[in-house]
């Protein structure tokens, strides 16, 4: 007769214990990658300035039909600018129940710059820019384009990956800014054409609360997460298989895992720039 081995006591124990060992294995591989890829910066800012030149102005622009529309400046200047519109309409209306609708100066210069500008651009990178970057990448990854480059004896982590992430560190400084002009016109708009409220009062409370500094930490903000949003992008480009279609589920992961960043990196940059005072002072 034959033996029968013995069968695990508990097995959904043991699956357990192995989701969470194959888990902390994925987090070991994206630190080893991430790691090497910033380590390979400066390598890539050295030899391959070219391709670095050429991603900047593909991510910038955009390339064929879509330099007619302006590819990702058109389009996070046209998020920022919808939601500063409907930021508008229900910042009217919440200062207008309590006698204050005058202040929406102040309501543009809080609101906007701390937190629905930084927000939307990096929702904006992520969607744009970071999806781009993992479809391109992955493609060349089930086409064994990368392998092929590995052969020719380029290092293809800092030809793929590290000249993106300086690309996106570098986009993201214009996008913010004519993102936050966008917000900040389409506030004023709304507030001063739909409501009728007088220019020269909304501009006082808004130059009067509005601060550099302010501006300065949301720009960092926005770079910070430029680049972790480009290194999750690539990574998941880089390391994509099973066709098409996988390289489409990796898009899908990055953008899900990306977009959770940008919402964590602008409240924990926000908790550690605003959470203790806030350096908020209203007087009459």
């Amino acid at each position: 007769m034959t033996a029968v081995p013995a069968r695990y006591p508990f097995p959904r124990l043991k699956n357990s214990f192995q989701g969470f060992a194959r888990g902390w294995n994925r987090v070991g591989s994206q630190m080893a990658f991430y790691a090497k890829a910033i380590r390979l910066i400066n390598y890539a800012l050295v030899h391959y300035k070219l391709e670095t030149l050429r991603v900047l102005a593909s991510m910038s622009m955009g390339v064929g039909m879509l330099i007619v529309i302006g590819g990702s400046v058109v389009i996070i200047m046209t998020l920022v600018g919808s939601v500063a519109t409907a930021a508008g309409l229900l910042g009217h209306e919440q200062l207008a129940h309590v006698g204050v609708d005058a202040l929406g100066g102040f309501f543009s210069a809080y609101f906007l710059t701390r937190i629905a500008v930084p927000l939307i651009a990096d929702v904006g990178l992520a969607a744009t820019i970071g999806a781009a970057a993992t479809a391109q990448i992955g493609a060349m990854r089930i086409a064994e384009e990368i392998d092929a480059l590995e052969v020719m004896g380029i290092r293809t982590i800092a030809y793929l990956v590290s000249t993106r992430i300086m690309a996106a560190v570098a986009v993201a400084i214009p996008l913010f800014c004519m993102g936050a002009e966008a917000g900040y016109l389409a506030f004023r708009v709304v507030y001063a054409l739909g409501f009728g409220q007088g220019v020269g009062v909304y501009n006082h409370y808004f130059t009067t609360f509005l601060k550099p500094t302010d501006l300065v930490w949301s720009l960092i903000e926005v770079l910070v997460t430029a680049f972790l949003i480009m290194l999750v992008h690539t990574y998941y480009g880089f390391n994509a298989s099973g066709g098409p279609a996988g390289v489409g589920e990796a898009v899908g992961r990055a953008v899900r895992a990306s977009l959770a960043l940008a919402v964590t990196s602008t409240l924990v940059i926000g908790m550690a720039v605003y959470g203790v005072t806030g350096d908020f002072n209203l007087s009459g």
